[in-house]
């Protein structure tokens, strides 16, 4: 089974940046959609961008479009969400997930096979 873990989450004033990574353990990660999602104190968690096996094609929630930039390594068994221009409502844990099956942006989370632990992120004002 893949195992996740998420890091690049901290503080961080409103406008600035950070990037996140989900690193996986095993060999077939190459073989998985990934997926990030994010939950702020006291909502549901929300789906945020998604890309497809091969990074050639990625989908984001409206709010994030133009700021946030998912990408992966399938070398490094790592994906990427470089997160731009930062807002407090961006404040939330982040968390990374994977799913096999066809490229569909709206999948929802119970079509996720396993989820990293999830990284804070904070937005000052």
């Amino acid at each position: 089974q893949v195992q996740l873990v998420e890091s690049g989450g901290g503080l961080v004033q409103t406008g600035g940046s950070l990037r996140l990574s989900c690193a996986a353990s095993g060999r077939t990660f190459s073989s998985y959609l990934v997926g990030w999602f994010r939950q702020a104190p006291g909502k549901e968690r929300e789906f945020v961008a998604v890309i497809n096996r091969s990074g050639t094609t990625t989908y984001y929630t409206d709010s994030v479009k133009g700021r946030f930039t998912i990408s992966r390594d399938n070398a490094k068994n790592t994906v990427y969400l470089q997160m731009n221009s930062l807002e407090p409502e961006d404040t939330a844990v982040y968390y990374c997930a994977i799913r096999r099956g066809i490229w569909s942006p709206n999948a929802p989370e119970y079509q996720y096979d396993s989820w990293g632990q999830g990284t804070q992120v904070t937005v000052s004002s």
